[in-house]
């Protein structure tokens, strides 16, 4: 083998490395809730983060989650389990409301979002199937705005359901981001004009919100 395929070879894995995928430790000293209560159970022998919005915060889309610490991230793919239970205080209107903020700013104020609305993906009303997954970009582009000048742009259904374990995949790569559930080879929603721009990176965030009862574990990121 001469030089310039051993240099190669190098390469090869040295890019293979860059990308691979990194587990986020789940554990309380590497998490800050921010207006959720947040609790460290185990699940099949696996930390497990449980989150529950601050119930005396009624607006809907807000910065309500759990902050990974010590995390930059930009573009790449992002992979975690969750399941959505309602609690016993939630309303009729509630939907399991929960996935993932990234690109968060220092101080909580901006922000992207998907999350997913479990309750709606085997509904008898298919309207409401349609509003299974959401994109949202907080603070100017909260989902009734998203809703009301661009329908069905930013949301889509997917089958899911409550009280099931559900692998959530996010594919982030300048303005576009991919939402993936479970083994799917396609993805469910596709945004192709994040809102905060493509030049942003920051942190991110176990999102849930009202009446949400929120599972997460098996948190992993890949930068690219």
């Amino acid at each position: 083998m001469n030089k310039l395929q051993l240099s190669i070879i190098a390469c090869l894995i040295v890019a293979c490395k860059s990308v691979s995928a990194q587990e986020v430790n789940l554990t309380p000293n590497n998490l800050v809730p921010n207006q959720v209560y947040m609790s460290i159970e185990k699940s099949d022998g696996k930390q497990t983060v449980k989150v529950i919005k601050d119930s005396t915060l009624q607006a809907v889309d807000e910065a309500t989650f759990v902050r990974i610490k010590n995390i930059d991230f930009k573009d790449g793919i992002i992979e975690v389990n969750v399941l959505s239970r309602l609690h016993k205080k939630a309303r009729p209107s509630d939907r399991g409301f929960i996935g993932i903020a990234y690109r968060i700013n220092e101080d909580n104020s901006k922000f992207e979002c998907m999350y997913i609305r479990p309750t709606n993906g085997r509904a008898d009303d298919q309207v409401r199937r349609n509003h299974s997954i959401q994109y949202f970009s907080f603070p100017d582009f909260k989902f009734p705005r998203l809703r009301k000048e661009s329908p069905e742009m930013y949301e889509s259904y997917a089958d899911m359901g409550l009280n099931e374990w559900i692998r959530i995949k996010i594919e982030v790569k300048g303005k576009q981001a991919k939402l993936f559930l479970n083994d799917n080879k396609q993805p469910s929603l596709v945004v192709n004009d994040l809102k905060l721009g493509e030049n942003v990176s920051g942190a991110l965030g176990l999102f849930v919100d009202v009446g949400t009862e929120g599972y997460f574990k098996d948190l992993k990121i890949t930068k690219w």
